[in-house]
């Protein structure tokens, strides 16, 4: 009889280490491994868009670039029917690293802001990191406005059914967290672009929810704020969020993540006619977001900065405050009257 002989492959077994081997992770949201593969457990739910309208609002999906999978969700309000609305890009949360436009959170609250504030909404899902470290995602912000830009000039273009409701006149930027990270920073670039390389956008304003922004040197609230263990944002979780967003060697005074860290020449950049920054009293981030207001004020920007009293990071998509629910209508009327304004 043949023996069966069992030979040890020891670059096979050292292979499957190194799979095993995690470089960083986010708990319940990201894992890497150091043979650079990426796990996302499915945290929260993603939701197709549904045939029917939802509380007055129509979402449908639609295909910004099919090469390289960047699509976004519109959500058309049905009053829009009577006069042309502002157009809101916005940009989603995650650190950059997770999240999507069909999380479940994302569109119960976008469905929520497009009937409350009465405008369109186009909610872009982004490239993310680390295997798309920064500037993809801003890159993928900015080749969203020119692809609106091209479909709103394209007579036979199929997305008129959505763009004939948009007032491209009243465009306004919008994100929660890295998401407004990106905001600013598609702002910052439009504004060094001419404006008929972007006509006919005319970017009216910006909405910065709870903006992502960190530095080497700590705040006084990134230090003593202590967070719940299901806080959306400690700050391990901040500083690993930027060591897979940002270019390979970057410290955390990169102007992607400190955008003070030169003061506040680049800013004069954002050439946007006003600003409201929204901020959470019991996040983290609290003191930067209220540093960078007084900085954009100081650079001679209309700057409209609000304080939610009582609730932490992204309340508005997670719930995890008592406060946050009435918190978030609260926010929903300030947006309602910063882009009707």
């Amino acid at each position: 009889m043949a023996s069966l002989s069992v030979k040890h492959n020891p670059q096979v077994n050292n292979i499957s280490q190194q799979r095993e081997i995690i470089t960083e992770e986010i708990q319940g949201l990201i894992r890497v491994h150091r043979d650079g593969r990426v796990e996302r457990p499915p945290i929260v739910p993603s939701v197709p868009c549904t045939s029917s309208s939802e509380r007055g609002v129509t979402p449908k999906d639609v295909i910004i670039n099919k090469e390289t999978n960047l699509w976004a969700r519109v959500y058309v309000p049905l009053s829009s029917h009577t006069k042309p609305l502002p157009l809101l890009v916005y940009f989603h949360g995650g650190g950059f690293c997770v999240g999507s436009a069909a999380w479940s959170c994302y569109h119960e609250f976008l469905t929520n802001l497009a009937s409350k504030a009465n405008c369109v909404i186009l909610s872009v899902d982004y490239h993310l990191a680390p295997e798309n470290r920064l500037p993809v995602a801003y890159d993928d912000g900015f080749k969203t406005l020119m692809w609106v830009k091209r479909e709103a000039l394209n007579i036979s273009s199929a997305q008129k059914w959505w763009l004939n409701h948009c007032d491209m006149s009243s465009l306004f930027l919008a994100g929660d967290s890295a998401g407004a990270n990106i905001a600013h920073n598609v702002a910052t670039r439009m504004g060094l672009s001419s404006n008929t390389s972007t006509a006919p956008l005319s970017l009216k304003g910006v909405i910065l929810i709870q903006p992502f922004f960190g530095g080497e040197e700590r705040t006084n609230s990134e230090k003593h704020f202590l967070q719940p263990p299901n806080s959306a944002l400690t700050l391990s979780v901040s500083d690993t969020y930027w060591r897979l967003a940002l270019p390979l060697g970057a410290t955390r005074d990169h102007t992607y993540c400190n955008p003070l860290a030169h003061g506040t020449v680049k800013l004069r950049d954002l050439r946007v006619s006003s600003i409201m920054v929204c901020v959470s009293e019991m996040d983290i981030l609290r003191d930067r977001n209220l540093e960078f207001s007084k900085a954009l004020a100081k650079a001679g920007k209309r700057v409209e900065t609000v304080v939610f009293k009582g609730v932490g990071h992204a309340f508005q998509v997670l719930h995890d405050y008592q406060l946050s629910h009435s918190r978030t209508q609260e926010m929903m009327a300030h947006i309602r009257n910063f882009i009707n304004q």
